[in-house]
């Protein structure tokens, strides 16, 4: 053995112990020689004429709304991952981007074979026929992919994704039962507006959030999409009231429980079963255990909590049917949904 050859395999035994790996640079992909680890927004992406004059911090319709949402009860706004930090100015103005909201090039599973394999994989399902149907832009700092003729982003593909586990397990594309639905952490509003013009079951989408930044973004995006006449976002103080006149049937929570701290999200669901709401579907992040238990990001198991309040769980199934999918496709999890007993 040369000089050369031991010495490499020394330093390969020691890299590896902390998880590191000497690869020939001709055996690697592009995005693999080149990895994203900050966020980012695509510099190619589109706004409205108003949006920069909107979506600010001193727009004086979010500092109303922050003041009040600092006044709210803060077990249920004291954060566990989102800091006042977590969103940067940036990330308001461009917030479909790859940030807090939707991670979309960073981490494991996030490169363009997994674009391409999870693309094939939804179309193949095309529930609904709704593949056909949907469409994507840039607009607002979105990445998206050209696969097979189609402009594809993650904010499409998990849209398609929850919706088809919906279907199958509440019917509510094929279904005779309409659903008022209220989503619990909605984000700048990606679920909500891909449900009002997909699914007709669904009559009523309000979106909430225990972030005055995200309904502030929320509001702006479902006016900007046209949608309120389904889908609106309302601010945490007012949902209690919502929720007293409204008949919700189903609440959501994507990504969002697993950021929340044990307190708020036991206020949440005595929240629901109060009002009966008779489903919720749960989507955690997969942290260390692929999904498979409901943790929060410090993790802290919460199932109980659910079960706590009358939450049984009726389905639960991986992100992917398909096992090798499941290992490879974009942000691979589980999908939980629970009834009210």
């Amino acid at each position: 053995m040369g000089i050369r050859t031991s010495t490499r395999n020394f330093i390969d035994i020691f890299l590896k112990m902390d998880g590191f790996q000497i690869m020939k640079s001709r055996t690697l992909y592009d995005w693999q020689k080149t990895p994203v680890y900050n966020p980012s927004f695509n510099e190619q992406s589109q706004l409205p004429a108003d949006a920069k004059g909107y979506l600010k911090r001193d727009n004086p319709k979010f500092i109303e709304l922050e003041q009040k949402y600092n006044d709210f009860d803060n077990q249920v706004t004291e954060p566990l991952v989102w800091q006042d930090e977590h969103v940067s100015d940036e990330d308001i103005l461009w917030f479909r981007g790859d940030n807090a909201y939707v991670w979309q090039l960073r981490g494991p599973n996030m490169n363009e074979l997994c674009y391409v394999l999870t693309t094939y994989y939804v179309k193949s399902r095309n529930v609904g026929g709704l593949y056909d149907k949907i469409t994507e832009d840039n607009f607002f700092g979105n990445y998206t992919f050209e696969i097979d003729g189609k402009a594809i982003s993650r904010d499409l593909l998990d849209s398609l994704l929850e919706i088809d586990f919906l279907d199958r397990h509440l019917g509510i594309l094929s279904g005779d039962q309409d659903f008022n639905v209220l989503d619990i952490g909605a984000g700048y509003g990606r679920l909500a507006y891909r449900t009002s013009i997909l699914v007709p079951n669904v009559k009523q989408y309000l979106s909430t959030d225990g972030v005055a930044k995200s309904t502030f973004i929320c509001d702006y995006y479902l006016n900007y999409r046209g949608v309120t006449d389904i889908a609106r976002a309302v601010p945490l103080f007012d949902i209690e009231s919502e929720l007293e006149k409204s008949s919700i049937e189903l609440a959501i929570n994507i990504h969002s429980f697993s950021e929340c701290n044990h307190p708020a999200i036991d206020w949440w669901v005595s929240l629901l079963a109060k009002n009966k709401v008779r489903y919720l579907f749960v989507v955690p992040n997969s942290l260390d255990n692929g999904g498979e238990i409901l943790k929060t990001n410090d993790r802290k198991e919460f199932q109980y909590i659910l079960e706590k309040h009358g939450y049984q769980l009726k389905a639960k199934e991986p992100k992917y049917l398909d096992s090798l999918v499941q290992k490879y496709g974009i942000n691979p999890t589980w999908h939980y949904l629970f009834e009210l007993k």
